[in-house]
């Protein structure tokens, strides 16, 4: 697919003589459902191929009626040509003028409970993935993205438009980058394995900047800070509601910055972990730990033989019921898709039968062979 830029438009030919003309409007970088909706787009048919060179927006007509095809890996290109420029433009118009802290949280629930509890000016970023499961092999690196991609895409159902996910990561470390180098970055983690490994990959990704870096365990400070003797313990910060972020950022935000030293640490901690092949992670008397794929296996199998004897008659039960009475159980964080793959893989492996379809956990339900 041939393209051209002529700020603020791109260009794309996705015919002969069709060219897609998208209009960056915003600084925010765009994801494949984004560019679905096509809203921006105008398409300009032409009658030779030569003339996409010479093409001009202003001096074209957009064919309002003609319809088109655009496969998922063209639409995937058009996204990454698209932010590419995007981040380009935002250099060039002074991101160096960047008010206020930045915020980084791993899941874009507790992001938007920060922009939500915080007070302006700040920028959030929110991480759209979970690090207690999943390859972290060279994870910093393109060929462990792409590793990671490839797994995750083969196992876990998390219910998005394919890319998706991809575009997500790859706008999270573009943003990441884009942080200028005067304003103090606040690291949100919990004590959990998830927030834990990120802390890590985080700051390694952070590794030559210069600003001052904060870490905020929202976990425990929410102990220390909001906790009433009736109120239940937070596993993961995305269930901290905004206020009380609010609380602890204010209780936090004097502490000094991540030492010189600290931070060589916890560098050295990721490139040890981004050498490891497991993937299931657990955060065990303050470690990451990793396990075999089957560590939750005796776990939901005997979940299930619970709810079994229940029922009084072995029926089917649907998988989302299983799954929320696993979490119910645990005092840790788990990743539910994870549970809804080995699930799967119990199905597929003999262990239990099936009824439905197995796109997602609530659409399908299983019971002990």
């Amino acid at each position: 697919m041939k393209t051209k830029v002529k700020h603020p438009f791109i260009y794309f030919l996705i015919e002969p003589n069709v060219v897609l003309v998208y209009r960056i409007e915003i600084q925010n970088y765009i994801t494949i459902s984004d560019l679905s909706n096509l809203s921006m787009c105008k398409t300009f048919q032409f009658n030779h191929r030569d003339d996409f060179e010479t093409f001009n927006y202003s001096e074209g007509k957009p064919d309002e009626g003609r319809a088109f095809y655009l496969n998922q890996d063209d639409m995937n290109k058009m996204v990454e040509e698209i932010n590419k420029h995007i981040q380009k433009y935002r250099h060039l118009n002074g991101l160096g003028n960047q008010l206020g802290a930045v915020h980084i949280v791993t899941s874009e629930s507790a992001a938007g409970s920060l922009r939500v509890g915080l007070e302006r000016p700040k920028t959030v970023i929110g991480f759209p993935d979970s690090f207690s499961i999943g390859p972290l092999w060279k994870l910093h690196e393109k060929i462990g993205q792409s590793n990671r991609n490839e797994w995750l895409f083969e196992n876990i159902n998390y219910e998005q438009e394919d890319y998706e996910y991809e575009n997500k990561y790859t706008n999270t470390l573009r943003e990441i980058e884009d942080i200028a180098n005067h304003v103090p970055i606040y690291i949100w983690y919990g004590n959990n394995a998830d927030e834990q490994t990120v802390l890590r990959f985080f700051l390694y990704l952070l590794r030559d900047k210069t600003n001052e870096i904060f870490l905020i365990n929202g976990t425990e400070l929410n102990e220390r800070f909001c906790a009433t003797e009736e109120d239940q313990s937070f596993l993961h910060t995305s269930q901290i509601e905004p206020k009380k972020l609010r609380i602890i950022y204010e209780n936090n935000k004097e502490e000094k910055p991540l030492s010189d030293q600290k931070r060589n640490q916890f560098h050295k901690e990721w490139e040890t972990l981004s050498q490891t092949k497991e993937v299931l992670r657990l955060w065990k008397n303050n470690q990451i730990k990793g396990v075999p794929e089957y560590h939750y296996d005796p776990l939901i199998i005997e979940t299930i033989e619970k709810l079994h004897h229940k029922q009084g008659i072995k029926d089917f039960i649907q998988t989302g019921s299983v799954i929320g009475e696993i979490v119910k159980q645990m005092n840790a964080y788990i990743n539910i898709f994870f549970l809804e793959y080995r699930i799967r893989h119990l199905v597929y492996s003999g262990v239990l039968a099936l009824k439905g379809i197995p796109k997602s956990m609530r659409h399908y339900s299983v019971k002990l062979l």
